[in-house]
């Protein structure tokens, strides 16, 4: 797979959208290629992670916990999976699925830290990142305890909340291959 083809996905997950061409680069090298036939595992629910699964294409599906009623829900191409487990040790949360052939970019903790440790900017990058996600949870939290205190439900609460922010735009041109 040509660089090009690993840099682009890359590209459109907000934790990697502001890095540098290099930086990009790098992770897309150490990133390990892995394809997945139909029924494979990705990742399955309580063990350990030691990376995090970028799904590039193929249909796969997370699936319900144990004695859930709920409907396997799809997984598109674009998601990250694991994200925690390619920064600290964590063990995985959900049981995913390939449904047909899955090709994903594996971004090991290894591999992560080896790179942030070269280059300290990116684990600044990842801190404000990380940051600012866990800034907005607080403040979701403190919203949402403020709405309940006053007697309205966690439904008309959903509605007192901001809308996402718009995603930013590239910072450089995606190069796609035709």
């Amino acid at each position: 797979m040509a660089i090009e083809h690993v840099i682009a996905p890359l590209l459109r997950v907000p934790l990697f959208a502001d890095l540098g061409p290099e930086q990009l680069a790098e992770i897309a090298r150490q990133a390990e290629r892995i394809a997945f036939r139909r029924g494979s595992t990705i990742t399955k629910a309580g063990t350990p992670g030691d990376g995090a699964c970028l799904i590039v294409s193929g249909d796969a599906v997370r699936l319900p916990d144990a004695g859930s009623r709920a409907a396997p829900q799809p997984i598109e191409p674009g998601s990250l999976i694991g994200e925690l487990a390619m920064l600290v040790e964590h063990t995985y949360g959900a049981t995913v699925v390939a449904q047909g052939r899955v090709h994903c970019l594996k971004i090991t903790r290894a591999a992560l830290h080896e790179q942030m440790e070269a280059d300290p900017s990116l684990a600044d990058h990842l801190l404000g990142i990380l940051t600012a996600r866990l800034t907005q949870v607080a403040e979701d939290m403190h919203r949402l305890d403020s709405v309940l205190a006053c007697g309205r439900t966690p439904r008309h609460a959903a509605a007192d909340m901001p809308p996402p922010a718009p995603a930013k735009p590239l910072p450089f041109p995606v190069v796609t291959a035709p």
